[in-house]
């Protein structure tokens, strides 16, 4: 059996903060995982604002900015090293934070990842998992579905409500998977204007009136009728999402269940051929949100433990760490749409 002690580091699109797990992967006749720790160390205003503008920066600009990111990685993994009092680290496995999400132009960059981020950790970093499926002719994204098989197998999907909502499932013997809808990444925002960080539980949502035009106007967005793979960006959300909730002229409170109703009922739809459904990611504890999936589906919503529904992203990540060091697949082409599955990842020694 190889056995790994590994730290999974991922920074999600919400910019809640970077996820740190410390756990146990092993491989025997399939995978199993033990999560020993987990921290999340959230971004200062400063860095919440550089994040969520830098996609509009020019490259040089954003260059620069990773390599500030990747020296703030690394204090993060120090501290958290530090915190928990870690000896054992077999790898350090980092998504990075996605700045840039075009793959049909053949291009996405995560930064965060670059080899100094080894020297700086003295460990021995897997990262950057993304840019090879594009190249490769892939979306680059979700690259979660390969946990989702080998570690939570059990469910007949599983769903993460982060910044987009996604899911993943088995059909005709594939992995298929795919982005669903967005949720904290336009939710936070309006909440934001309300003085709130997010909404907590729904409260806001659950207070309000959903707005009927505004809903069915965002039902009719060409995206939801695309086949998968596919995936969604901040890109996306400025083409063509947000000008839809500008030009409804609507107060923020109406925006929040308006666009929380019409969440609901697209992942009610994803679901509706699965009978056990695991859940997870930040907007699992809008209860609100889950109400009202709940109300569209006959399918069982599991809620697991609060570790698993905050780091499943971080613990996954260390797995396709795992994966890559064993060159093993650890991206699948039914979901990416890459030319072939892929041992994915770039290898960094300090």
């Amino acid at each position: 059996m190889n056995t790994y002690s590994v730290i999974g580091v991922m920074s999600g699109t919400s910019l809640d903060g970077i996820d740190l797990l410390y756990c146990t992967i092993r491989k025997g006749v399939g995978y199993s995982f033990e999560i020993h720790t987990a921290s999340t160390y959230a971004y200062s205003p400063t860095w919440k604002e550089k994040l969520s503008m830098a996609h509009t920066w020019p490259i040089d600009k954003i260059k620069a900015l990773d390599e500030d990111y990747t020296v703030l990685l690394s204090e993060c993994i120090h501290r958290f090293i530090r915190e928990h009092n870690l000896s054992k680290i077999d790898i350090i496995a980092s998504h990075g934070h996605t700045v840039l999400h075009q793959p049909e132009n053949g291009f996405t960059y995560q930064i965060g990842n670059l080899p100094t981020l080894a020297s700086l950790t003295n460990q021995k970093v897997i990262c950057d998992f993304r840019v090879q499926d594009v190249e490769l002719g892939g979306q680059g994204a979700p690259l979660v579905p390969i946990g989702d098989r080998l570690l939570f197998g059990d469910y007949d999907a599983c769903v993460n409500l982060g910044g987009f909502a996604n899911i993943s499932f088995e059909a005709k013997k594939q992995r298929i998977a795919y982005d669903i809808c967005p949720i904290n990444k336009v939710l936070n925002l309006y909440a934001i204007r309300l003085g709130k960080e997010f909404d907590q539980s729904g409260a806001i949502a659950r207070a309000s009136v959903p707005n009927p035009e505004l809903l069915a106007q965002l039902e009719k967005l060409p995206y939801y009728s695309k086949a998968s793979p596919k995936s969604l960006g901040i890109e996306w959300l400025e083409a063509e999402f947000f000008p839809l909730l500008n030009l409804a002229e609507l107060k923020s409170e109406e925006i929040i269940a308006t666009c929380t109703q019409h969440f609901a009922q697209q992942i009610a739809k994803a679901i509706s051929d699965h009978k056990k459904v695991l859940f997870t990611g930040g907007g699992t504890f809008n209860t609100y949100l889950i109400e009202l999936i709940s109300a569209e589906t006959d399918a069982e919503l599991v809620i697991p433990n609060p570790e698993v529904i905050n780091y499943k992203e971080a613990l996954i990540f260390g797995l396709l760490g795992v994966l890559k060091d064993l060159e093993e697949i650890n991206i699948l082409a039914s979901v990416t749409g890459a030319s072939r599955d892929h041992s994915s990842g770039k290898v960094y020694l300090p």
